[in-house]
């Protein structure tokens, strides 16, 4: 109940992330209810089934990620001081997150649900009744034990997600508070700021770039073995599983090697005699590498995806299938709104600091041009890397 009425209470910008999330959530839903359907209406087919069960998988992921994106970001379940004092400490406060989180994504599974019967014809009187029946195999029942569990997928493990995540983040309340949620309910008592103490580089560059390197690798060895045993659904039916595996390793080993690279961006905006907007970039940057370099190198690899998938079959007539065009816009939008919202909630932590600054003379133009400077020599850094691993995990399936 209080979930609901914070919901309520929530500046229009949080309910739109919100209903993000839930849309996300009717997507991922609607893909699994696709999925169950083909098993249902193809039982002599079971590899087939299960293939397109675990084709779901990446937009699973990918709603995941964002639902607890989302869930960092919400004011109302971020620990301030005071809150202790009336049985809202932190480790309930992060119940709280983990129950809007549940209840955004229970509704869109209940969308998805609706949508879903609506377009097989189980539910009359509404325009477009059937439209889909032959594609989602209205002639065959549905579990329903097995619907349940599917839609359950989403709710439960955004949740539990966002409660891990949670659990653990460095928090900051009015007075000036630091600490880490968990390691105690109540944060009123604790001492001011510490001391600041210098960014450490990310550790995960090395694995990253050996990681990514080791899936290129598989997907030039294994372009040519001529298997399919993961078909897309839809005409993306080609595909060996061992270019599945690699391009896997590699979004791994990219999404491991963008904090560092990130930080090396900081590193690199501070080199050569820097003025202070290249200071302040470059520190900000380094601050903010773990944040918002594994975002990033996520989206990296999803649009290295899309660019070698392109180049593969962007000539045919349709080369994509509805349900394949349905996860491939999730997973690309998830991601995309997984990395705004990071740089959202490293603008949120930066608040005070941006203050102090104005109080001591800073011009505010400094500080956008600080802003434009971090996103430009990100861009500078991620764009050729993107378009380089498109390049090479394209180059073995086309020769």
């Amino acid at each position: 109940m209080l979930a609901l009425r914070l919901a309520r209470g929530s500046h229009p910008l949080v309910l739109m992330r919100r209903l993000l999330v839930a849309a996300a959530s009717a997507g991922v839903g609607f893909l699994l209810l696709c999925a169950l359907g083909y098993a249902s209406g193809h039982p002599a087919q079971p590899t087939g089934a299960v293939l397109r069960l675990l084709w779901c998988v990446v937009p699973l992921a990918a709603t995941v990620q964002f639902a607890v994106a989302v869930a960092r970001t919400d004011p109302s379940t971020r620990p301030r001081s005071g809150l202790s004092a009336v049985g809202l400490g932190p480790v309930k406060l992060t119940v709280l997150a983990a129950v809007s989180t549940a209840v955004s994504c229970t509704l869109g599974s209940m969308v998805a649900l609706l949508l879903f019967l609506h377009l097989r014809g189980d539910l009359s009187g509404l325009p477009f009744d059937g439209a889909a029946a032959g594609l989602l195999d209205a002639d065959a029942p549905l579990p329903l034990a097995a619907v349940l569990v599917l839609l359950a997928l989403v709710p439960v493990s955004a949740a539990t997600a966002s409660a891990l995540a949670l659990r653990t983040r460095p928090v900051s309340t009015a007075s000036g508070v630091s600490a880490t949620v968990g390691d105690d309910d109540s944060v009123d008592a604790l001492p001011q700021d510490p001391p600041p103490t210098p960014s450490t580089p990310p550790t995960g560059l090395p694995w990253g770039v050996a990681l990514t390197a080791t899936g290129l690798a598989i997907e030039a060895y294994m372009s040519g073995d001529g298997r399919s045993l993961l078909p897309l659904p839809g005409r993306l039916d080609a595909t060996p599983a061992g270019v599945l595996a690699g391009w896997t390793l590699t979004a791994i080993g990219l999404a491991m090697a963008g904090p560092g690279l990130a930080y090396l961006c900081g590193r690199l905006l501070q080199a050569v005699r820097p003025g202070a907007v290249r200071l302040l970039a470059g520190r900000v940057l380094m601050d903010e590498a773990r944040r918002i370099g594994g975002p990033l190198g996520v989206v990296c690899a999803v649009l290295s995806a899309v660019a070698a998938a392109y180049a593969l079959y962007g000539t045919e007539p349709r080369p994509f299938g509805p349900l394949t065009e349905l996860g491939a816009v999730l997973v690309l939008g998830c991601t995309t709104a997984t990395l705004l919202t990071s740089a959202l909630e490293a603008r949120q932590d930066r608040t005070r600091t941006a203050q102090a600054l104005l109080r001591l003379g800073a011009p505010a133009s400094a500080l956008r041009a600080a802003t434009a400077l971090r996103a430009a020599t990100l861009l500078i850094v991620f764009a050729p890397l993107t378009w380089l691993i498109a390049q090479l995990a394209a180059l073995p399936l086309t020769a």
